[in-house]
């Protein structure tokens, strides 16, 4: 038995009352499957009072339009937390306040024209200022159509949004779940300084207790995505420590220049791995906004995010723009030490021609005789290390 339109209609009305009854604003993105929930919400009499915004990219394209890149998995927790937290700053940029934006997206795998390889599955993640939560649902293959898999990933969707408003009670219409069906609820509830954080009413936290950075000069910082933190970051760091003769801290932005946030499970994630050591987490996307939040403290850097540094294409193309941030860093930083990379089979060195007289004066160079390590985060994420 399938869910019937009407059940869905009902589903999403509940849905409707109950996120303006917690007083919150929804963008809802459907990708892949689960449409139906979105033309359900918007076709909810009152629906204005809630839903801000409805998107279906179906296309992959579409999908890494908004979130500034191509997927390593299109249909994964990952890729439905990074859609809700695009959702979540799309609610806010039309006008939600940060305690009353929601964002909420389903990625879907179903079924098609041929058969698939892999499992028939839906990913909801709803991001609120609170917590990010992720309904994850695999379907057994073959017992239903195409229309039908789009109506479970459609209800799916209005359940994990209902189930982030308000006291949680079912909905009206609930789709026939076979027994071996089981979904499975992961939910991160993020501590104030993290709250305050994504919100934008701080600039940088300790992950740990939540106290601001201090401008205390001197210090040795190594900033990154972390995505896995792994031991070529950790020899880096020795490397580092060795040679400023400080104790490393890491800095981990969860803003990126033209990616959405990072969510409170990545985060969650990758903070995990820092045991013993001591991590920040900051709204500082851009190398200048990192030293202006840690001056005169040496950086750790790899050769390719370094020569990001006077890369105008990072400036809007602006050649100007590139020298005066260039002039801006060399001016605020205790000393940058730099790492090579391998590149085509050979270890480059980050020493190159065109590096800008300013950041030569600050930069130490490692060599490889010094460190090399040939490990890279892409590498471990697509063999399966990566949260």
């Amino acid at each position: 038995m399938d869910l019937s339109r009407d059940l869905l209609a009902a589903s999403a009305a509940t849905v409707i009352d109950r996120t303006a009854a917690d007083g919150a604003s929804l963008v809802a993105t459907a990708a892949g499957g689960g449409a139906g929930a979105v033309a359900a919400l918007a076709g909810t009499p009152g629906a204005s009072r809630v839903l801000l915004e409805g998107l279906v990219p179906h296309a992959r394209e579409a999908v890494d339009r908004l979130l500034g890149g191509k997927q390593e998995s299109y249909c994964s927790s990952r890729a439905s937390r990074r859609l809700a937290m695009a959702a979540w700053a799309r609610a806010r940029a039309l006008g939600a306040p940060a305690g009353g934006a929601l964002g909420a997206a389903v990625t879907a795998s179903l079924a098609t024209v041929r058969p698939k390889q892999g499992d028939h599955r839906a990913v909801v993640a709803v991001q609120s200022l609170a917590a990010t939560a992720v309904h994850s649902l695999t379907l057994s293959k073959g017992p239903r159509t195409r229309a039908a898999e789009e109506d479970v990933a459609a209800w799916l969707l209005l359940a994990a949004i209902a189930a982030e408003c308000g006291t949680p009670s079912p909905l009206p219409g609930r789709p026939p779940l076979r027994p071996e069906e089981e979904i499975v609820v992961q939910r991160v509830v993020a501590p104030a300084p993290w709250r305050a954080l994504l919100a934008g009413d701080r600039r940088g936290v300790s992950a740990v207790d939540g106290a601001a950075p201090e401008g205390t000069p001197g210090r040795l910082l190594f900033p990154g995505s972390f995505d896995p933190l792994h031991d070529g970051h950790r020899g880096m760091a020795t490397v580092a420590a060795r040679i400023v003769g400080r104790e490393v801290e890491y800095e981990l932005s969860i803003d990126n220049v033209d990616k959405p946030a990072l969510d409170y499970v990545e985060i969650a994630a990758r903070q995990a791995r820092f045991v013993g050591a001591t991590l920040w987490l900051t709204r500082a996307a851009t190398f200048v906004e990192k030293t202006a939040l840690f001056p005169r403290a040496f950086f750790i850097l790899g050769a390719d995010t370094f020569t990001r540094l006077w890369d105008r294409r990072y400036y809007g193309g602006s050649a100007a723009a590139a020298d005066d941030a260039v002039r801006r860093i060399a001016a605020s930083v205790a000393g940058l030490i730099v790492f090579g990379r391998l590149q085509d089979g050979a270890f480059v060195s980050a020493d190159r021609p065109d590096t800008p007289a300013p950041l030569r004066t600050v930069a130490r160079f490692v060599t490889e005789e010094e460190f090399r390590c040939d490990l890279s985060s892409t590498q471990l994420r697509r063999a399966g290390a990566a949260p």
